[in-house]
């Protein structure tokens, strides 16, 4: 780890020049007193790196000093292999990894062509942290230690003990064969096997992982896609409430942000959809149609309808009161 901090820290000050201590500990995600340490090491090691004091000081290169530290590690590939997929990368804690490949990319580029691609990555902006309405992006974390032994099982094909918090249950320990990682919508989930039987767990309730030695019981190949489709597929069949609603086109992903899952979609009248949704049950489609006001109705079921005239009717006679 600490090889590919130090190479990090030589690709930062070769694209971005002179640097102070406290900017390098920011972007390396480390304590300034290890980046002193480290400058110390490149220079004992012969690598060009030279302080300047002042208020506009900090560490650099010699000009025109250039080496090969551009191969990329297993890690650093496989995020770049997630990162077309939207937060794959936060999903299965690459995050770093993925900054440190790009670093590397970014030097193996001929240099009249590395300031424009530094100056492209400011030009576009994927995923920030809020929408136009200021509501907050909200990204499940998973313990980074867990999830690194998640990855490496999953990878090795070894079987994995996860200690994990299912829904109004105690946590407890499971040993399974893990089959392959799926984000979704932000949400991760892991794939495996236990005793033989398919079992999807959600990442962000999982609260402790440890990768075992012995291999998994699992297919040599697979083909994610599809099984995440037949997964899917069992899960909406279960104990869930199919609802037919009109929305006006304008807050169709904010109903969509609500739901299990969307089975169907087609045009209605100027201005509005007609969506076949799957909820969890009742009280959780009266909730979700309810924040939506008069820009949403149910018409089926019957009895979705009047759970919510029901909640309206009450309201309305409060209100009268005064």
């Amino acid at each position: 780890m600490r090889a590919d901090r130090l190479v990090s820290l030589v690709l930062l000050l070769r694209q971005r020049g002179r640097l102070t201590a406290g900017t390098l500990a920011r972007e390396l995600e480390v304590s300034t007193r290890t980046v002193l340490r480290d400058i110390e090491a490149l220079s004992a090691a012969g690598v060009p790196v030279y302080a300047e004091r002042g208020r506009h000081g900090g560490f650099a290169l010699l000009p025109g000093f250039r080496t090969e530290l551009t191969g990329l590690n297993q890690d650093e590939a496989l995020a770049l292999s997630t990162a077309s997929s939207g937060r794959g990368e936060q999903a299965f804690g690459l995050g770093t990894a993925l900054t440190s490949a790009l670093r590397k990319v970014v030097d193996a580029l001929p240099e009249p062509h590395q300031a424009t691609a530094s100056d492209a990555a400011r030009r576009f902006l994927v995923e920030p942290d809020t929408d136009l309405l200021s509501r907050p992006s909200v990204t499940e974390e998973v313990p980074a230690t867990a999830m690194t032994e998640v990855r490496r099982a999953v990878l090795a094909g070894h079987r994995l003990r996860i200690r994990y918090a299912a829904t109004d249950q105690t946590p407890r320990w499971r040993t399974v064969d893990p089959v392959g990682l799926v984000t979704v919508r932000d949400r991760g989930y892991l794939l495996a096997l236990r005793a033989g039987a398919d079992r999807t767990y959600r990442l962000s309730r999982v609260l402790a992982a440890e990768e075992l030695p012995e291999p998994a019981q699992r297919p040599d190949a697979v083909d994610l896609d599809r099984l995440w489709r037949e997964r899917c597929a069992r899960f909406l069949s279960g104990d869930h409430i199919a609802v037919l609603v009109r929305v006006r086109a304008e807050r169709r992903e904010d109903l969509l942000n609500s739901v299990v899952a969307l089975r169907g979609a087609e045009s209605d009248t100027e201005g509005w959809v007609r969506l076949e949704v799957t909820f969890q049950d009742l009280r959780h489609a009266e909730w979700a149609l309810w924040q939506l006001a008069t820009d949403a109705e149910a018409l089926a079921p019957a009895s979705l309808r009047c759970a919510l005239r029901d909640r309206a009717a009450t309201l309305v006679g409060r209100y009268a009161q005064s």
